[in-house]
């Protein structure tokens, strides 16, 4: 089966998905408690696990699609949605080992789409 590149599309949406979904958890994490009303109110919680809905919702859509072994690596994405989310929302830093990790990543996910069988 050759993987159609709307596939690595959705993959590439799934993880933006779920990587809002874990920023609105970690801030939904701060007022955690385990009482009933407070978890039902909790409202970033409850986005962020919607997210987390969403994002597999649309991961099985592109897996109708595609190759396992050439789609899941492209799941490494969330780390790089989520460093600039912490970035820009948590105000958390980076140094030049955690963008050098970044880089990494992406020019991991480069390799893994020249080598697979894309349609």
């Amino acid at each position: 089966m050759k993987t159609k590149k709307e596939a690595i599309l959705l993959v590439l949406i799934c993880t933006f998905f779920t990587s809002v979904g874990q920023l609105f958890l970690k801030i939904g994490s701060k007022n955690l408690s385990f009482d009933i009303i407070e978890l039902l109110t909790n409202y970033p919680l409850i986005i962020g696990f919607s997210l987390y809905a969403v994002g597999a919702l649309i991961l099985v859509l592109a897996l109708k699609n595609g190759e396992l072994s050439i789609l899941y690596p492209f799941i490494a994405t969330s780390f790089v949605w989520v460093s600039v989310l912490s970035v820009i929302f948590l105000n958390e830093v980076m140094n030049v080992w955690k963008w050098s990790g970044v880089l990494v990543i992406i020019l991991g996910m480069v390799f893994i789409g020249k080598g697979g069988s894309l349609k």
